[in-house]
């Protein structure tokens, strides 16, 4: 039985190791280690805490399986960081975050990104109510899709 709430200040190190973790299959898509979630130091998680809200989803053993982080600036919710361990997904836990981390704000417009290889993540989104409004290249290889509801 899983259990989804508020990260402690005392859990970010552990949901930064989850990172990257669970960062690694983005990180391959691109053939590339050079990609954020990998480079993010536990200051800047600790910085994103302090601004925002960042969920947890625990098994029953107390270990941080996911997680995710949103921050509301001027009415937008900006959603970020939704992660689930490699070995506890397809079971929905990354739908349950997602779900939740609305429910922190409610009535609002939430937008979110992710690369434009990362299929998987793209499907799951569209299914949860996201729609593409914009692209962006960061470089030759790497594109980002953003998606608003």
């Amino acid at each position: 039985m899983c259990e989804i709430k508020r990260a402690e200040r005392g859990d970010l190190q552990e949901i930064l190791q989850l990172q990257y973790l669970a960062y690694q299959s983005e990180a391959y898509l691109f053939g590339s280690r050079d990609i954020p979630p990998l480079k993010q130091t536990l200051d800047e998680v600790v910085e994103e805490y302090n601004s925002g809200v960042i969920l947890k989803i625990v098994d029953d053993t107390n270990t941080i399986i996911g997680s995710v982080r949103a921050k509301e600036i001027d009415g937008t919710v900006y959603i970020g960081k939704l992660m689930v361990h490699p070995d506890h997904q397809h079971k929905g836990y990354g739908t349950m975050l997602l779900s939740e981390i609305e429910k922190c704000f409610p009535n609002k417009r939430y937008e979110l990104f992710t690369s434009t290889r990362s299929l998987d993540n793209i499907r799951l989104y569209q299914k949860l109510g996201y729609t593409i409004f914009a692209r962006k290249a960061v470089n030759d290889e790497l594109e980002f899709v953003y998606m608003e509801k």
